[in-house]
């Protein structure tokens, strides 16, 4: 996929699955704004093309992400320029519109944590739906250890992937852990070595992308859209679905029965 910056989008069609690879190696892939476009324009890409049900969501080099760049918030440039109110629309139009479209993306996104996830690395790693981690890399919110706070949405993302108390432990603390205590407290659901991380990602995506599409992406959906409301309303929106894939040939196939 071509005009993308620090983003490179590659298909294998085969396993039908979309690689997004952070590639800002020589900054340890920490967000710039071209970087937010591109990644929002190669979840675009992504979600619009039938041939992907599933996506991989790694990063170039040593580390995963850096989350922001030091010495762009040193010298006050790119998106950490202007007076409060310029941040706050910096924020809102750039950097923000990365959850934005996370929360708006319809197919899993499996995070392949090859490094350091540290900041808003960190933050982005949560906003996928799972988390497979190189043995030894380190995950932490530290925005509190640079005088910031989650300015993407960290806490919001944070408490719902290991619950309230022991993210705000780590966002209060800044503390970084390692992928292992990342599994042991639910911030990561695998640990593998570096050789196999790919892999193994591969692998749980090709499970996932052998389901039927749509009852995969409405089931997303409906666990997303059922944390954050009362029983009524999950169980009303779980009829609604289930009332459209229940119609559907994929259903029909799995269940063994011919057309016609």
């Amino acid at each position: 996929m071509s005009g993308l910056t620090h983003i490179r989008y590659t298909t294998e069609a085969s396993e039908r699955l979309a690689i997004i690879t952070l590639d800002r190696p020589e900054a340890r892939n920490a967000y710039s704004d071209e970087m937010c476009e591109s990644l929002v324009a190669a979840l675009d890409r992504a979600d619009a093309d039938p041939e992907v049900r599933c996506v991989i969501l790694t990063g170039e080099g040593k580390a995963f992400h850096a989350g922001g760049d030091i010495k762009a918030m040193r010298a006050r440039s790119g998106m950490f320029a202007g007076d409060p109110a310029e941040l706050r629309t910096r924020y809102a139009r750039g950097i923000q519109a990365v959850p934005r479209r996370f929360a708006e993306f319809h197919k899993p996104i499996i995070a392949a944590i090859n490094g350091a996830a540290i900041g808003a690395g960190l933050d982005l790693a949560c906003m996928c739906d799972l988390r497979v981690a190189r043995a030894g890399a380190k995950l932490g919110s530290t925005f509190v250890k640079v005088g910031l706070v989650p300015g993407d949405g960290g806490a919001y993302f944070l408490t719902r992937v290991i619950g309230f108390s022991r993210a705000l432990e780590l966002i209060l603390t800044g503390r970084i852990v390692t992928a292992e205590e990342g599994l042991a407290i639910g911030l990561v659901n695998e640990v593998v070595a570096a050789e196999d991380l790919m892999d193994t990602a591969r692998e749980r995506a090709r499970v996932i992308a052998a389901n039927p599409p749509l009852a995969v992406q409405l089931t997303k959906r409906a666990a997303y859209r059922s944390y954050e409301t009362d029983m009524p309303n999950a169980l009303e929106l779980a009829a609604t679905y289930q009332g459209i894939v229940q119609n559907l040939d994929d259903h029909l196939e799995a269940l063994g029965v011919k057309k016609g």
